[in-house]
């Protein structure tokens, strides 16, 4: 889904993904192609990283230096803008110094500058241990951490796909494809974490999540004083739903508190209809029974949906020879799920079986139900194999080929 920025960027079974801006000794030289970042920008980038301007020539150029105990290890001369004949060599001293700074805040600085992307920031309050005492985090918490931001950032992806009180497993492998780009890395001291949203792929997502947290935090507040419910069902317009709700116990549970800090790109500005500069969205143990009531509720309340698809048959069945069996059929078309489970009647389970054999897809109508994820199709109808042509039938013969331990597996009586 999206690439930590403590992983390596080689090695087999890893997907393709930007390269991270530390991992090259500087900036790029002149004349390679990269444009220099806007000035505006870089001075931007410095200030919400906490570094201070200290003095230079007013409407020419800054100085700034890091935040706390490293101000004395680093200082960059940042022009005002790039009118000024130095301005070009001044931004590539910059970016120089800042790939050499100790300062944690440089390496974010550079992420942001590679590719314009939004901030989403994490952070949770656990009781002080010994590690947290050093300004450290251990194995389990930053895991926990970890595991519950991912889980908002698809929230946030499955959101922006359609809005709906569960997703399930509908939308999943766009909403991935959304978070392809993303770079998530760990904050100072390991207590934090902040994940890079490129404007040009991701947007949308950041976009859903600035709404959809704000119309959580309303909607808690608005059940913790009356009680009601009813604010969880218009915050789905805005983007919340179970899936989110599931990733704020995630985050908050086993905490004093958390909270998910939001920051637009300076390159690409705000959106339209979001804040300039969001507020913090921050949660308490206080709020895990709202959440946790309304993500059943949201699970409860999904409708099934009537879809007419189209999928590769890749398991069967049935307990005899005859009668009834089971079917699972990796969807081509008509959801926005990966695979779904149909109970066919004997007729229909033959169709299924001859279109297996002879390579070809299988259209069957029914109710998409919410049990289970929204995997499993019942009523099924009109049950009949698709006619395509020799290529695209070759292909689904490769790709079933492939998958043919699933298959005798299954016709051996392994559950689907």
């Amino acid at each position: 889904m999206h690439r930590s920025m403590d992983e390596p960027t080689g090695g087999a079974g890893l997907p393709a993904a930007r390269s991270h801006p530390t991992a090259r000794p500087g900036p790029p030289p002149a004349g390679a192609g990269e444009e220099l970042p806007d000035p505006a920008v870089l001075g931007a980038l410095l200030r919400r990283h906490g570094w201070q301007r200290r003095g230079g020539a007013p409407g020419r150029y800054g100085r700034w230096t890091p935040p706390g105990s490293a101000a004395g290890t680093t200082s960059l001369l940042v022009p005002e803008s790039a009118a000024f004949p130095d301005s070009g060599e001044l931004i590539e001293e910059a970016l120089l110094a800042l790939g050499r700074s100790p300062d944690p805040s440089a390496r974010d600085i550079l992420v942001s500058l590679t590719v314009p992307s939004d901030e989403i920031r994490w952070w949770r309050e656990v009781p002080e241990s010994a590690a947290g005492a050093a300004g450290a985090s251990g194995w389990t918490e930053a895991e926990e951490l970890r595991s519950a931001a991912r889980q908002v950032l698809m929230a946030g992806a499955l959101a922006a796909r359609g809005r709906a009180g569960y997703h399930g497993a509908r939308h999943r492998r766009k909403a991935r494809a959304a978070l392809d780009d993303a770079l998530i890395g760990p904050g100072a001291g390991g207590r934090s974490l902040t994940a890079y949203v490129p404007v040009d792929s991701g947007r949308a997502v950041a976009v859903r999540l600035c709404h959809a947290l704000h119309a959580t935090r309303e909607a808690v507040d608005y059940q913790r004083a009356t009680g009601g419910m009813e604010a969880f069902d218009s915050a789905v317009a805005a983007g919340v739903g179970r899936e989110l709700t599931e990733a704020l116990i995630a985050l908050v549970r086993g905490s004093e508190g958390a909270g998910i800090d939001l920051r637009w790109a300076p390159a690409a500005g705000a959106p339209d209809g979001c804040p300039a500069r969001p507020a913090p969205v921050e949660f308490s143990p206080g709020d895990l029974p709202a959440l946790r009531a309304a993500g059943a509720r949201y699970l409860r309340d999904e409708p099934a949906v009537q879809v007419r698809l189209t999928g590769a048959v890749v398991r069967l069945r049935r307990s005899g020879p005859r009668g009834a069996g089971i079917v699972r059929l990796r969807v081509l078309a008509g959801a926005e799920v990966a695979h779904v489970r149909v109970e066919l009647d004997e007729e229909a389970y033959r169709i299924a079986g001859h279109a297996h054999l002879v390579g070809l897809p299988l259209r069957v109508e029914g109710r998409l139900e919410n049990r289970g994820g929204f995997r499993r199709l019942t009523g099924a109808s009109q049950v009949a194999p698709v006619q395509v042509d020799e290529a695209e039938r070759d292909r689904l013969m490769k790709a079933l080929q492939e998958n043919v331990d699933h298959f005798e597996e299954a016709c051996a009586g392994e559950e689907p």
